[in-house]
Formats: structure tokens, C-alpha cells, sequence
């Protein structure tokens, strides 16, 4: 074996084993990155060739995190890994994104990434890692790539910014980001963050950017130990240079006249379409077939050619707006009357339709992934269908780009979506995309926060977002910041830059370059104008509803929350689930408890207050402890000759004994109650060892004229007393039952 292996060492004395030689050694390249425990297995692999009439980069990059790598068995039936999870998901975008715009243009082979934790030592956070090691493994192979580069968390955390930082911290920070870049340049951003400023996520990505460089530079130097720095030649595209130059001369003209023109998206492709088939017919019918593939791909370069010469020569943009200009804005809440809160949400072409869900707790959604588990409160799910766009194809169910889009719109709502204490229900979010000409996530984002608002949910604050574009000319270093792009733009452009926050700063970001780098100061521009644009989208907003709701919609089940003891949890819910179960039947209410501490959390949660009120008095009588000197309307469930058993609250009884029926001698119990019978009985005494309760009916009555009342003070041990336990026992000694208290004395009832 010819291992060869590096070590970086962190700011924090972190230290990083990055490994080649020892694993997957047929992989074009492969590596295992070590931090602590946790351990990363990346390995890269090549087609020999491109298929045919295939003119794009097939990159494929998979996440995959081993159950066993944290000693525990997967769920379910089968009891091992299925498909990828959204977290999973959301780690391989993060990579991919990172590494695609780095393989040359005319590389077309299928290329695979896979990253696989198979060691986790539950500190150590995976992903903060991963993109270092697929970057490593394409390093140490022969694979075209325009590396190395890295990806490293960032996080702000008691005013200081940490990079890579553990488990056990990170939800302490107030800040967030994946920054990925090149030893020269930023390629890819995406975090979340609590209301910070432009010029505070700037700092933290030149942060993260000093630590990234170092890591850069540890690859160049296993480059050259296992002999990759010269890569592998590869051209997958056949050219005809008379070809291309007939198609520029021929289109390039008229695609500037149509992108200038100023029509509508579906309008614009058509005029595109017809322009492209118009030059097919000028070359032979026999020649056709054969230069379809290369006509497309010269045509599509005109195109790109005319459309970014036009914005960076005169500053206009396909649909005539001006660099900063944002679309025509309108929104509506409440469209939908059986949501629980709903709001459509159009900028220009895109339109998101979303709607707001109350929940219990038994409706949040479970996490049971390999390092994280529990539950999640505030949900944001993204849908995106192909009519959206006009297209005339099946939906296929939920892709990746799905889960992306969604979890960004989610992080940027996550800080003002109130949980926990402030707000009882779990909360689901849906986007549902009904138009799309570019940033539909901000388009969530925005619907989501209305919608939010017109259910009356008390969010912290309104969020909005944008989405900003990049137009550059390498050439002459020129280069041109477009707000709130289209889809055309964001295709045709440098740069996917998607900013959200309130009016006190960014929640949310997500940025893709699609160039080989970013410098700063476009970076700057970006953020300054994203500002701009932000608080215009804002202040459209705001005029349809500008706070939430001061009510729930009539429609929104309530919720009642009480806290009780510990103790009474297991009472509550009752063997089986007896006890809370019938509760919850009798009443057509839902129930949860959350046991925390030395509490336990109750949600009652129903749609008719009577049921609720009916729910909540059950539950009361359960977890209410009986006082001395309270009147209670008790049902008498046995009765024997010293007395009746009464119970005064659910599952709590207490004796009533004889004597303290009436002032009058009462011969026989049945000669005042029955079994089953509701009776007021007033609690005089607990005793402090058994917890048996003595009552008396007779305390509650008028008492006769010229009644002295002497102490008593019966005995509450044997039969004479208690809360059930002893309520078989028999009155032994006592000769005469119907006498009533002695009185010659303060020793209570004779035996």
C-alpha cells in the first residue's frame, strides 16, 4: 500500500487526518478524513466516456451516514439503510453545489461522489467535513477538476466566530454558515442566522475563508505526493468552427432584438424556439440530422451572449426593468376559508399559494436519523409541480431540489416561528408553487410569513427575501448585481445569491456561483442591494396585512395547556392508557403530556369548548390534591355498617363515617344513601401517615337549635378510616352502631 497521509491542525487545536491508499483503492480516488472519532470514507469514480448527445456535467453526489458508524440499529422492518434522508439530501446539495462549477465546460462524463461517515463519535458534526473530503478524493485522482476547495461551518457563538464547532455548542450560536471556496475565491454559502447584519455574515465568511485556504493547500501537497496534479485529458464535444461562426453570424443579432424586446417568458422561448429552427432550414436536409446536436449548443451560446452583452452594455434586462428594479408585486390572505391560514404570495411570474396547519404535539414530526433525534415543532414542506412552469409531464413525487428550496425557506422563518412555551401547536408550513419565472423559494418565504400572519400565529417579526443574480465580463472585469432575477437569469448568469430576514437583519441565505469564484466586492454590492430589495418586498407586503392576526381563525382548533406534578402523570394517562383514553373518547378531544422535570406538560386539544372545559375538569379532579375545609360533590361508591366510602375526587375516596351523616341518630347508612348516589361532603381531616380522609356530611347541614359542638375526633386507622385501602375493615369492638359519639370524653367514636 502507498498511503500517504496529512494532518491539519484548527484554530482550536482540532486536529484533521486526511488519508489516500489505504481504502477503496479502485475508486478513481478515495480518502478518509478523521477528526476525533468520526470518520469519513469519500471516494470518486469516472466514466471512461461521455454518452452520446449528452453536453453537460452529469455530476452525481451522494451523502450517506451508517448507523452502525454510532452503534445503533436503523428503524423499520428491514433494519438497514433505505433511501437517503432529507438531511442526507441536503448535505450531498451542499457538496455538489461546491464542486460542479469547477469541471471544465467540455467535460461531459459521468462522474460520482460519494461520501459515507462510517465512524461518529456524536461530538464531531459530519458534515462540516464532507466537503473537504470529496474535494480530497477528486485531488488524489485523475479526474478533470479545477480544484481543490473546501466547505467549513461557521458560527457565531458568545460574540466570537468558531469554526467547525461540536454538537454540543452549536445551538448556542446565533449565527451559522456553510462557506465553500477555492484557496482564492467563495463558491458556495448557505446558512441561517438570527437577524445579523450584512457586514457580520461578510465577516464570518472571511473567517471561514482563512481556515478554508489552509485545507486547500494540505490537497495541493497530497497532489503531488500521489503524482494527480496533471489530470487526465478528456473533450467530449465534437466542433465545427465554420458552423459556429454561421450560427453567431446569423442569430446573434436577432436574439439581441427578441432579449430586448421586453415579452413575457412563454412568448420570449417561442420567439427563441423560431429563431433557432429558422437557421436550421439554411442548412441542407440531409446535413440535419448530424449538426442538431452542435447547432443547439452554438445556438444556446449565442443566446447567452446577446442577453448578458445586453444587460452589462445598457443595464436592461429581458423583461425591461432596470438592474434594482423588482417586479410587480400582489399578494392575498385568507384565500383559502377551510386552512387555518393561507396566503398567495405573486412576484412578477412566480406565484406561491401557502398554507398555515395547527397541530398537537403528536403531530410533529419525528427526527430519528443516526446522530440527531427528537422532534420538530415548525415544518416547512416545498412543492414544486410541473405546471408551474408550463410543462406537460407527470409529478413524480418530492425531489431534491424540493427538499433544498424547502429547508431554506424553513431556516429563514425558523427564528420568528415562536415554539416551545410561546406557542403550544405544532406548526406546518406548505408551499405550493403554481407559477415559477425565477425564486420561487423567496416566494415562500414571503407567502409563508403572510400566511403565518393571516392564521395568527404571533411570529416575532414579517420576513422577506430576494433573489439576486450576477452578470460579469471576464474579460473587462465589468459586472452587473441584478435583484430579484428570473429564471433566464439565473440560468443564463453568474450567480444565485438568495437573501431573507426582517427589517433588523438576514435570517437566511443561500448563494451559488457558477463562475470560478466571487470576489468580495461583488459580494458587498450583492448584499447592500439585496437590503434594498428586501425591505421594498416588505413594504408590498405589508399592505395586505402587516401583523398577525389577533385571534386564530374561528377554524383553528384550541389548545388549553395546564401544568401538573410529576406525580400524577401516571394517573393521568392510567394503566394502559385506560384513563386518558377514555377522556379523550368521551370528550372528542386530543390529549398530550410532556413530562419534563418534576412536571408534566398537558395539551388539550379540540374544537368545542365544552368538550375541552369537559376534558380539563377531568383532568383537574385527577391532579387536584384534597384540602381540609373544602366542600366536595362526591359519588358514594360502597357502603358498609360504620359508614359510607364516598369519592370526592377521581380515584381519591374518603370515609363518611355514620355519626357524620346527620345530627340526628342514624340507625342504618341505607337509611341516608345508596351506592351511586352524588352527595356534598365536607373534607375534615387527611391523616398524615396513611393519607386516609374522614368526611362529614353533617358539617354541610343546619345544626339543631341549642346544638353544642364538641371536639371530634374520630380514629382513622382500620375500618374506621382511610382512602380505600382500608375500607374493608370491620368496626371490631364497637357494641351499639347507631349510638353515635360517646360523650364522656374527646377520644372519638366508641370501640
Amino acid at each position: 500500500m502507498n498511503i500517504v497521509k496529512k494532518t491539519i491542525t484548527m484554530g482550536d487545536g482540532t486536529i484533521v487526518e486526511i488519508e489516500t491508499g489505504k481504502l477503496a483503492k479502485q475508486a478513481a480516488g478515495s480518502v478518509v478524513v478523521k477528526v476525533g472519532g468520526m470518520m469519513l470514507l469519500a471516494t470518486v469514480t469516472c466514466a471512461k466516456d461521455a454518452k452520446e448527445d449528452v453536453d453537460f456535467m452529469p455530476l452525481s453526489v451522494e451523502y450517506k451516514e451508517k448507523y452502525a458508524a454510532a452503534g445503533r440499529y436503523p428503524g423499520g422492518f428491514l433494519k438497514r439503510e433505505g433511501r437517503a434522508s432529507d438531511s442526507e439530501i441536503l448535505v450531498a446539495r451542499l457538496v455538489d453545489r461546491a464542486l460542479r462549477p469547477l469541471f471544465p465546460d467540455d467535460f461531459h462524463a459521468e462522474v460520482f461522489v460519494n461520501v459515507i461517515m462510517i465512524s461518529a463519535d456524536k461530538v464531531n458534526m459530519p458534515d462540516s467535513y464532507a466537503g473537504l473530503a470529496a474535494s480530497a478524493a477528486l485531488a488524489v485522482s485523475d479526474i478533470p477538476w479545477h480544484g481543490p476547495i473546501s466547505e467549513v461551518r461557521v458560527a457565531r457563538i458568545d460574540g466570537q466566530f468558531v469554526i467547525n464547532p461540536t454538537f454540543d455548542v452549536v445551538d448556542k450560536a446565533d449565527m451559522e454558515l456553510i462557506v465553500a471556496a477555492t484557496e482564492e475565491n467563495i463558491m458556495m454559502v448557505e446558512g441561517e442566522m438570527k437577524e445579523v447584519s450584512e457586514k457580520e455574515m461578510l465577516d464570518a465568511i472571511k473567517f471561514a475563508h482563512e481556515a478554508i485556504k489552509e485545507q486547500c493547500r494540505v490537497q495541493k501537497e497530497m497532489m503531488v505526493e500521489t503524482g494527480k496534479v496533471e489530470k487526465k485529458a478528456y473533450c467530449h464535444e465534437e466542433n465545427d468552427e465554420d458552423l459556429r461562426k454561421a450560427v453567431h453570424d446569423y442569430c446573434y443579432d436577432k436574439c439581441y432584438a427578441i432579449a430586448k424586446s421586453g415579452l413575457a417568458k412563454h412568448e420570449r422561448e417561442d420567439a427563441f424556439d423560431a429563431l433557432k429552427e429558422e437557421f436550421m432550414e439554411t442548412i441542407p436536409e440531409e446535413e440535419r440530422e448530424d449538426k442538431t446536436m452542435m447547432v443547439n449548443r452554438y445556438y444556446g451560446a449565442v443566446e447567452k451572449e446577446a442577453m448578458r452583452r445586453m444587460i452589462i452594455d445598457e443595464g436592461v434586462r429581458l423583461d425591461g426593468r432596470s438592474t434594482t428594479q423588482i417586479r410587480p408585486i400582489w399578494c392575498e390572505v385568507g384565500y383559502l376559508p377551510g386552512a387555518h391560514g393561507s396566503a398567495i404570495f405573486t412576484r412578477g411570474e412566480t406565484q406561491s399559494l401557502s398554507t398555515v396547519t395547527l397541530g398537537t404535539k403528536m403531530d410533529m414530526k419525528e427526527l430519528d436519523e443516526v446522530l440527531v433525534q427528537g422532534t420538530q415543532q415548525f415544518v416547512l414542506h416545498y412543492n414544486f409541480p410541473p405546471f408551474a412552469t408550463g410543462e406537460a409531464k407527470p409529478q413524480r413525487g418530492v425531489g431534491r431540489r424540493e427538499i433544498g428550496h424547502g429547508n431554506l425557506a424553513w431556516r429563514a422563518l425558523k427564528p420568528v416561528v415562536p415554539v416551545g412555551d410561546e406557542n403550544p401547536y405544532a406548526v406546518r408550513v406548505v408551499s405550493d408553487i403554481l407559477e415559477s419565472n425565477g425564486s420561487s423559494s423567496m416566494a415562500t418565504v414571503c407567502a409563508g410569513t403572510l400566511a403565518l400572519m393571516d392564521c395568527g400565529v404571533k411570529i416575532k417579526k414579517p420576513v422577506s427575501g430576494i433573489a439576486m443574480g450576477l452578470i460579469s465580463d471576464e474579460k473587462t472585469g465589468k459586472f452587473v448585481v441584478l435583484s430579484d432575477i428570473l429564471g433566464d437569469e439565473d440560468h443564463l448568469g453568474d450567480m444565485d445569491f438568495k437573501v431573507t430576514g426582517t427589517k433588523d437583519g438576514i435570517t437566511a441565505t443561500q448563494m451559488d456561483i457558477k463562475v470560478d469564484g466571487l470576489p468580495y466586492e461583488v459580494l458587498e454590492q450583492a448584499l447592500a442591494q439585496a437590503k434594498e430589495g428586501r425591505a421594498h418586498i416588505m413594504g408590498e407586503m405589508m399592505k395586505t396585512i402587516s401583523e398577525p392576526r389577533a385571534e386564530y381563525r374561528p377554524n383553528v382548533p384550541r389548545i388549553v395547556q395546564i401544568i401538573i406534578p410529576g406525580e400524577f402523570i401516571g394517573a393521568v394517562i392510567g394503566t394502559g392508557g385506560k384513563v386518558i383514553q377514555d377522556i379523550q373518547k368521551t370528550t372528542g378531544t386530543t390529549i398530550t403530556i410532556t413530562e419534563e422535570g418534576d412536571k408534566g406538560i398537558v395539551d388539550i386539544f379540540g374544537e368545542n369548548k365544552d368538550a375541552m372545559d369537559a376534558a380539563l375538569a377531568r383532568i383537574k379532579a385527577i391532579t387536584t390534591v384534597p384540602e381540609v375545609g373544602e366542600v366536595y360533590h362526591g359519588k358514594v361508591v360502597s357502603i358498609l355498617e360504620f359508614g359510607a366510602f364516598v369519592e370526592i375526587l377521581p380515584g381519591k375516596e374518603g370515609l363518611l363515617h355514620i355519626s357524620e351523616l346527620d345530627y340526628k341518630k342514624v340507625d342504618k347508612v341505607e337509611d341516608v344513601l345508596h351506592v351511586g348516589d352524588e352527595v356534598d361532603v365536607k373534607l375534615l381531616e387527611i391523616d398524615e401517615k396513611t393519607g386516609k380522609m374522614r368526611l362529614s356530611r353533617r358539617a354541610l347541614l343546619p345544626a339543631p337549635e341549642g346544638w353544642v359542638e364538641h371536639e371530634r375526633k374520630p380514629r382513622l386507622n382500620g375500618g374506621n378510616g382511610g382512602n380505600g385501602g382500608g375500607r374493608g375493615g370491620r368496626d371490631r369492638d364497637r357494641g351499639d352502631r347507631g349510638r353515635g359519639p360517646r360523650r364522656d370524653g374527646d377520644k372519638g367514636p366508641r370501640r
